[in-house]
């Protein structure tokens, strides 16, 4: 399985939440981000964004069609972001999510604690840049999932 982690580029501050948009310098990131994965993620693969306005236009730059996933809003927890990626409770996918492709498009501090839940036993915090993405492969290995790192991209290593 693929699973993309991007988190929503640099947005105004402001209330409601929900509705804040992009900076101009948010917009640069996302356009650039989203030219990465355009060239890198599968045609095939299946994009979820969180409602919130700043990772719907982070998730337009891409150019691709997407949907909305409430459940990724900003305060989910990993549990809701492996039910909604098709994972257990132990990180491992579903048989019919083992070939899959998935991006979603969201917020701190979920991006980071499901990076750090796949990849490590370790219980720490893991802070993840704005418009920065992280690009998680399971693969099969004597039976069991292992979630390795393929790619972690920052905005301005583009």
């Amino acid at each position: 399985m693929n699973l993309l982690l991007w988190r929503h580029a640099e947005a105004e501050d402001g209330i409601p939440d929900l509705a804040r948009r992009l900076t101009i310098k948010g917009q640069q990131q996302a356009r650039k981000v989203g030219g990465w994965i355009d060239r890198h993620f599968p045609q095939e693969g299946r994009i979820l964004v969180s409602p919130a306005l700043r990772t719907r236009q982070t998730a337009d730059a891409l150019g691709r069609d997407y949907q909305i996933e409430k459940t990724i809003a900003p305060g989910a927890d990993v549990s809701n972001i492996l039910s909604v990626a098709g994972l257990n409770s132990d990180g491992q996918p579903e048989p019919e999510n083992e070939n899959k492709s998935l991006l979603l498009v969201g917020h701190q501090p979920w991006v980071g604690a499901t990076a750090r839940f796949l990849l490590t036993d370790q219980d720490m915090d893991w802070s993840v840049r704005k418009a920065a993405l992280w690009w998680l492969v399971c693969r099969q290995r004597f039976g069991e999932g292992e979630w390795t790192l393929r790619c972690l991209m920052d905005p301005d290593l583009i």
